[in-house]
C-alpha cells in the first residue's frame, strides 16, 4: 500500500514523497528528522492507529494536515468521523476494503485533496490564485494579502446591505433551513448543528459531499453530540421540525410537494452525488420565501445556482465568510452570484441561522 501511494504522489511533477512509515509510532519518529507539508495515513494500522497518532500530533503541536485513508466498513467509517473530530483535513475512501490494491482508483481524488490540504497550509491561497503549487513563503504572504483584500471588499459589499437585511428577517416565516458543504463540511457542520437548539421549530436538511457508507457514521456521531435530532435521511422519510436530515452518500436528495424525501440516482451534478442544487432547487419549488439556506465551506460551485433560485423565489440566503472556510469555493461562487443575504464567520453560522428563523 505505502508502495502503490508513493507511486501515484511521485508521478505529480509538483510532488514528492519524502518519507513512509510502517505505523503511527514509526511516523512519530520520522518526522522529527523531516516535516513534511502533508501526512497521508491510513486510520488502521499496527502499534499505534491513525486516530492515536493523530492525537499525539495534535499534543506535539505538529501542524500539518492529514488525509486518512479509510475503508468502508462500519468500524472504518466511525473511526474516520473520529479522525475528522481530532482534526484530520479530509479522508479517502478505499476502492475495496482494508488492503485496496486497486487504490488507484481514487488517484485523482488523492492527489486533489493533497493540493487542497498543502494550500490550506503553508501555500493557502497559492492555489486559489493560480499560483504554482511548490510556492515559497514569500509568495504566499503576497497572495495572503490579496485574499484579506478580497475579504474586505466582500465584507464591505454586506455591510452596505444591513439595512435590507433586517428588514427581511423580520417579515420573515422560516418554514425549512437547507445546507450545503463539500471539503471542510464535517467539520464546519459539527461546530453549526451542534450548536443548534433543540427546539428551533423547522426541518433543517444537509448535503455533504461525502461517500457512500460514510454519512450514516456522521449522522450518528452529529445525533449523539447535538441537541437536535440527526439522521441520515431515507427515501419517504416525513420532513418534520426539530429533525436534520443529512442526504445519504451516492444518492441526490430532494424534497417533492409532498413533503417528504425523495432519494435518486440520477447522474451526477457537478460531478457529485448528492449534490447540494438539487436539495435547494426542489427546496424553494416547496417552501417558496419560507427558505433559509447556507453555503459553507467547499471547492467548485455546487449550490450557487440553488442559493440565486432561492434569492429569487424570496427565501433568505447565507454564505460562509472566506477567513473561515477550508476550501473558499463554494461560498465565494454563491456570493457572485449576486443572490447572498448575508455573509457569516463560521462561529457565528449557528447563532444567525436561529436568529432567521427565530425572526429576531
Amino acid at each position: 500500500m505505502r508502495k502503490i501511494v508513493s507511486d501515484m504522489i511521485n508521478a505529480e511533477a509538483e510532488m514528492e514523497v519524502i518519507n513512509t512509515a510502517k505505523n503511527g509510532q514509526d511516523l512519530l519518529t520520522k518526522i522529527t528528522s523531516k516535516m513534511p507539508d502533508v501526512i497521508t495515513m491510513d486510520i488502521e494500522m499496527p502499534k499505534m492507529d491513525g486516530i492515536k497518532a493523530l492525537k499525539e500530533l495534535k499534543k506535539n503541536n505538529v501542524n500539518v494536515p492529514v488525509i486518512m485513508l479509510s475503508s468502508v466498513s462500519k468500524t472504518g467509517t466511525e473511526l474516520t468521523m473520529e479522525c475528522l473530530e481530532q482534526g484530520a483535513f479530509d479522508f479517502i475512501a478505499k476502492p475495496s476494503g482494508e488492503i485496496s490494491l486497486d487504490i488507484n482508483k481514487v488517484r485523482d481524488e488523492l492527489v486533489e485533496k493533497i493540493k487542497l490540504a498543502y494550500m490550506q497550509s503553508d501555500g493557502k491561497n497559492a492555489l486559489r490564485y493560480g499560483k504554482n503549487f511548490k510556492t515559497n513563503r514569500a509568495n504566499s504572504i503576497k497572495t495572503t494579502t490579496r485574499g484579506v483584500r478580497e475579504e474586505d471588499l466582500a465584507s464591505e459589499a454586506i455591510a452596505q446591505g444591513t439595512s435590507t437585511r433586517y428588514r427581511t428577517r423580520t417579515s420573515r416565516n422560516i418554514e425549512a433551513v437547507v445546507i450545503g458543504a463539500s471539503t471542510g463540511g464535517p467539520k464546519a457542520l459539527y461546530k453549526v448543528i451542534t450548536a443548534l437548539p433543540d427546539n428551533i421549530g423547522v426541518p433543517v436538511l444537509v448535503v455533504q459531499h461525502m461517500p457512500m457508507g460514510f454519512t450514516k457514521a456522521f449522522a450518528d456521531r452529529l445525533n449523539i453530540n447535538s441537541k437536535i435530532k440527526v439522521v441520515e435521511a431515507q427515501d419517504g422519510d416525513i420532513v418534520s421540525k426539530n429533525v436534520v436530515y443529512i442526504a445519504p452518500g451516492g444518492y441526490h436528495m430532494e424534497i417533492g410537494g409532498d413533503k417528504r424525501i425523495h432519494l435518486n440516482t440520477e447522474p451526477t451534478l457537478w460531478g457529485v452525488r448528492p449534490a447540494v442544487d438539487k436539495l435547494f432547487i426542489s427546496a424553494t419549488a416547496v417552501y417558496g420565501s419560507k427558505l433559509l439556506s447556507v453555503i459553507l465551506t467547499g471547492m467548485g460551485r455546487d449550490g450557487a445556482q440553488g442559493t440565486a433560485a432561492i434569492k429569487d423565489n424570496g427565501g433568505f440566503t447565507m454564505a460562509e465568510h472566506q477567513s473561515t472556510c477550508i476550501i473558499y469555493g463554494m461560498p465565494k461562487a454563491a456570493f457572485e452570484t449576486g443572490k447572498v443575504d448575508e455573509v457569516v464567520p463560521l462561529d457565528n453560522v449557528a447563532e444567525e441561522i436561529n436568529k432567521v428563523v427565530m425572526g429576531r
